[in-house]
């Protein structure tokens, strides 16, 4: 028997084999052909690997048959996850779809939204995106407005979401609204599944630093959903928001691989390396810094990841990754300067220092991203250490009688 326990030997070595056969096929690096601001190529050569996968009876291993998935064991996951970091990242733009909603959708939906949702979602026939934060909640992110009322036998929404990556691209969304404002800010929340593309709708494209636009600003004016799209029970919208936010984390800090990963070191390692620069002291410490930073990260992921496929809803540890992937991008923002030089500053369209210098400035999302590098802070201190919790003034007190965001 091997280590995957639910495997024989010769089974493992099989479905590693069939994992390797279709990666080395179909993961071959996303092409570029010039600037992909709004994330089009990249979303497009990731549906296409996602459809490939399903094709090939890879994608959503662990999902029953009848939804769309493989009805597979948690190590055939772990099998394949351990391949596919071994190739290039083909479906990064699918991390909130796959590692947020959909298991989101699996363990709190009702039947009828598995069986409306899950087959098309594994299969990235259709994208979603999640809606929390808004212009008064960000980190603070019970504080929302966004409202959802009951008329008949639908949910009217009125409200704004900011920061939601890639909703011009997605055909479903997650989100968290206001169903009682009498009550407590936490207790008053209810979580649903929104149509994107439903009357009432609008997206604007936030501009970033890195010359990307896959962050928007979602508006919505009296959008009408089915009663039915109420995910969980009324009222239970924080319960649900805080453990999607587990899954993020999780997602962001661990990533869609198994095993050790150290890309970032190995690009500055083999970039130094050209620049005939590794026989330098400092500079080989340094490097080495980052690498085990890595490497360390990979081994807290792995802790994290049998925690999942032991079938454990993610916790407050899936903080610790995020936390440490965001110190890893300091790093490696700082050294790649150090290494690469200039090119990271003064580049043009196409040379060599736009990859890097794109990468720099997307770095700084790393500190925001799925929540700030303090929340996370506060997060570990509270939930994993035990420290005492920070002073609420506003526990206990109705929404509606506080003051905050536009609410005067």
């Amino acid at each position: 028997m091997s280590e995957d326990t639910d495997l024989t030997e010769s089974e493992a070595d099989a479905f590693r084999g069939k994992c390797r056969a279709f990666l080395e096929e179909h993961a071959t690096g996303i092409p570029y052909r010039g600037p992909d601001p709004r994330g089009d190529q990249s979303l497009a050569a990731a549906r296409t690997f996602q459809k490939a996968l399903a094709a090939a009876g890879l994608a959503g291993l662990t999902y029953p048959v009848e939804y769309g998935g493989q009805g597979l064991t948690k190590a055939h996951e772990r099998i394949y996850r351990e391949e596919y970091a071994k190739f290039p990242d083909m479906t990064f733009q699918l991390t909130i779809t796959h590692g947020m909603c959909l298991p989101m959708l699996a363990e709190y939906g009702s039947p009828e939204h598995k069986e409306r949702f899950l087959a098309k979602n594994i299969s990235a026939e259709e994208l979603w995106c999640q809606m929390f934060s808004e212009p008064g909640a960000g980190s603070d992110v019970a504080s929302l407005q966004t409202r959802a009322e009951l008329d008949g036998e639908e949910w009217v929404i009125n409200g704004q979401k900011v920061w939601t990556t890639l909703a011009h691209q997605c055909d479903y969304g997650i989100a968290i609204a206001r169903t009682d404002p009498t009550q407590p800010k936490h207790a008053g929340i209810s979580m649903f599944i929104l149509d994107m593309r439903a009357p009432g709708v609008e997206i604007r494209p936030i501009h970033q630093i890195d010359g990307g636009t896959h962050f928007n600003e979602v508006f919505f004016t009296d959008v009408r959903i089915p009663k039915d799209w109420l995910i969980g029970d009324l009222n239970n919208g924080w319960n649900l928001a805080t453990s999607m936010l587990m899954y993020e984390r999780v997602a962001i800090g661990s990533g869609a691989t198994s095993g050790v990963s150290t890309t970032y070191a190995d690009r500055l390692v083999e970039e130094a390396r050209k620049l005939g620069r590794t026989g330098e002291p400092v500079l080989r410490q340094k490097l080495m810094r980052l690498y085990s930073e890595e490497f360390a990260k990979s081994l807290v992921s792995m802790r994290t990841r049998a925690e999942l496929q032991a079938g454990k809803t993610p916790g407050p540890g899936g903080s610790l990754g995020k936390l440490h992937g965001a110190r890893i991008s300091r790093l490696m923002r700082d050294l790649t300067i150090e290494v690469v030089g200039l090119e990271t500053d003064a580049w043009v369209e196409g040379d060599k220092g736009e990859q890097w210098g794109k990468s720099i400035l997307a770095s700084f999302q790393a500190s925001i991203a799925g929540g700030t590098d303090e929340i996370q802070k506060n997060i570990i201190g509270d939930r994993v250490l035990g420290l005492p919790r920070d002073i609420s003034v506003d526990k206990g007190v109705a929404f509606n009688e506080l003051k905050v965001g536009t609410q005067g």
